[in-house]
């Protein structure tokens, strides 16, 4: 990566690259977040001035910039950074976020003495077949777009329509629907993909059990059953992600503030010992994210 770069996005996906970028290469200068306009951005963010393109600013067009914004709006960001002079036009697709979130969560756990375990790209072949008895649930709505990548599901993914009780309408490639036995699906619209979270926790038979969604999912080798199973393994989470400026206050910036201020006093009142881990936790930038993970059914008992 070059030292002087520039990145497209000020929100959370620009600021995340940035802190990938800053700190797997200490050098690197970072010139100004890029953004259309300045109607929802600061001026100044995490000490880096934001420039709208509608402003006819002055850039270096030698200095490589890096769109960091959702997929979908790459192909338009595109061509303004190339009617501005831009040469190095780099978007930060889900290959190019792997490889620098993955990195840089490895060296901030050896920095902090944590050990950064991962599910091995191939399962060795002398380790025993486990049962079939997993189920990875993949949440989809009425209301999801479809992906522009094609995906090949794994044969442990199971498509689940979430909100199905607030709707006449089913998917026809939904073999579950979070409205039956034990459920919450009319509250889909306050809680997303946690109905379906609730309808695997009550409903789900399965030994193993897993929670993703229609255009994310884990990146699992064959045999990761038997692999989970053979070396104990009770949870996958995906891998950490790095929120600015905290989670708590990434949180704040999204949502009202009185939901959380009223989950952390019902925390400091009944759970003291859970409020100070979940105080320092949220303090800090890393967490697993999606409320994606795979887990053993029983594994808390």
């Amino acid at each position: 990566m070059e030292n002087n770069i520039y990145i497209f996005g000020a929100s959370s996906r620009g600021r995340t690259f940035r802190e990938y970028a800053t700190f797997l290469n200490p050098d690197t200068s970072v010139e100004a977040f890029l953004v259309d306009d300045m109607s929802d951005n600061k001026p100044i963010v995490d000490g880096i001035k934001v420039e709208a393109l509608q402003n006819h600013i002055s850039v270096n067009t030698e200095y490589p910039v890096y769109i960091a914004t959702q997929g979908f709006y790459h192909a338009k960001i595109t061509k303004e950074l190339q009617a501005l002079g831009m040469k190095y036009i780099y978007p930060v697709d889900v290959a190019l976020d792997n490889r620098m979130r993955n990195a840089y969560v490895s060296q901030v756990f050896k920095r902090d003495g944590r050990e950064f375990n991962k599910i091995p790209e191939k399962i060795p072949e002398d380790i025993p077949v486990a049962n079939d008895r997993a189920s990875i649930y993949v949440a989809t709505s009425i209301y999801d777009h479809g992906i522009q990548d094609p995906y090949e599901p794994i044969s442990e993914e199971t498509v689940i329509q979430v909100g199905t009780a607030l709707t006449e309408k089913r998917l026809k490639n939904a073999e579950f629907f979070d409205n039956t036995g034990d459920n919450i699906s009319s509250k889909n619209r306050q809680y997303c993909e946690l109905t379906a979270l609730y309808w695997i926790w009550k409903n789900s038979k399965q030994d193993i059990v897993g929670l993703s969604h229609y255009r994310r999912h884990f990146i699992l080798p064959e045999n990761w059953v038997s692999w989970m199973e053979y070396y104990n393994i009770d949870v996958i989470l995906p891998v950490p992600l790095y929120v600015a400026p905290s989670i708590e206050k990434n949180y704040w910036e999204r949502h009202d503030h009185s939901n959380w201020k009223h989950m952390m006093e019902f925390l400091k009142k009944n759970k003291p010992s859970d409020y100070e881990g979940a105080t320092k936790f949220f303090k800090s930038n890393l967490y697993s994210p999606c409320n994606m993970l795979i887990a053993k059914k029983n594994c808390h008992q």
